[in-house]
C-alpha cells in the first residue's frame, strides 16, 4: 500500500482510542549557532492494541520521538499523553513510577540478569515494584511465547531468540499501558528476528497488546499494522498495513526529497 500523506497539524486522533500521542512534539539539542532540532513540532498519535513502527532515514529523528514517548528524555517543548497523563509534566520519581507501572521495553541487547532464570528475568519488574505477580497471566505468557522448557535456565543457556522471547515475557508481565521495542531484532540471525518479530505480533493480537517500534528494516517493519515514516524531525506519511516493499519504497521517496533539498 503505498504511502499516505503527512496528517493535518493539529491534535492527533481521537484520545479514547490512542495509547500514547504527542503534541506539538520539539526536541532541541544544544543552543545558538550549534542546535540541532532532532524533532520539529510532531503530531501523532499510536492507537491501543495497534503494532507501529517508527521507520526514517538515519537522523530522522525516529530514536529521539521514541524516547520522548517513553520518558526516557525531556521534552523542548509539546506534549506526551500516555494512558491520559501528560507525562511532560512530571517529576522524575513521577516519570519513574510511571515507566515501572505503564510502560514495557524490549532492547537490542536483551538486558536479561545473567545470575536470574529466564523465570526470575519474567518476574523481576513485579519483584522490583513489590507486587505479585499474576500466576494465570505469568502462565499465559510463557505458553503464548513457548519458555515453558526454558524456565530454569539462564540467559547462557538460551539462544538469542530465547533471550529475547524472556524479554518480550518480562516486558509484558506487568500489563503495560504500552511496549517500546528498541531494535528488537537487531542482534538476532534472520531466522531468530522473525521469530520474535512474530511474537510480537502475536502479542497485539491474542493478548491485545500496544507496541510502538523502532527499526531500520523494511522486512521488521512489515510485521507492524502501521508504519510511522519521519524525515528531518517531523512526520513524513504513514504506511498501513506494510509490505517489505511498500516500506522499502517509502524509504527511498524519503531519501529522494532529502536529495531535493540537498540541491
Amino acid at each position: 500500500m503505498s504511502m499516505t500523506s503527512p496528517e493535518p497539524s493539529g491534535p492527533p486522533r481521537s484520545e479514547s482510542t490512542s495509547a500514547v500521542r504527542a503534541v506539538d512534539l520539539s526536541k532541541i539539542y544544544g543552543e545558538g549557532e550549534v542546535a540541532v532540532t532532532a524533532l520539529d513540532h510532531v503530531d501523532v498519535s499510536f492507537e491501543r492494541g495497534v503494532f507501529t513502527a517508527i521507520m526514517g532515514p538515519s537522523g530522522s529523528g525516529k530514536s529521539t520521538l521514541m524516547h520522548l514517548l517513553a520518558g526516557l528524555d525531556t521534552a523542548t517543548s509539546g506534549q506526551v499523553i500516555l494512558g491520559g497523563v501528560d507525562i511532560t509534566t512530571l517529576t522524575d520519581k513521577q516519570l519513574t513510577i510511571l515507566r515501572r507501572e505503564r510502560v514495557g521495553f524490549v532492547f537490542q541487547s536483551f538486558n536479561l540478569l545473567p545470575m536470574f532464570t529466564a523465570e526470575q528475568n519474567i518476574a523481576l519488574p513485579s519483584e522490583l515494584a513489590n507486587t505479585a505477580v499474576d500466576p494465570a497471566w505469568l502462565d499465559l505468557l510463557v505458553d503464548t511465547f513457548g519458555l515453558r522448557d526454558r524456565l530454569s535456565h539462564k540467559p547462557h543457556q538460551l539462544s538469542g531468540g530465547q533471550q529475547q522471547r524472556v524479554a518480550i515475557a518480562r516486558a509484558l508481565s506487568t500489563r503495560p499501558h504500552v511496549i517500546f521495542a528498541d531494535e528488537p531484532t537487531g542482534n538476532l540471525d534472520s531466522r531468530s528476528g522473525a521469530e520474535v518479530l512474530s511474537f510480537l505480533r502475536r502479542s497485539v493480537r491474542e493478548l491485545n497488546q500496544t507496541i510502538v517500534m523502532v527499526t531500520h528494516d523494511p522486512a521488521a517493519a512489515a510485521y507492524a499494522d502501521r508504519v510511522v515514516m519521519l524525515a528531518d524531525g517531523r512526520i513524513a506519511g504513514t504506511i498501513d498495513d506494510p509490505t517489505p516493499e511498500s516500506v522499502l519504497a517509502g524509504l527511498d521517496a524519503l531519501r529522494g526529497l532529502e536529495t531535493q533539498v540537498a540541491r
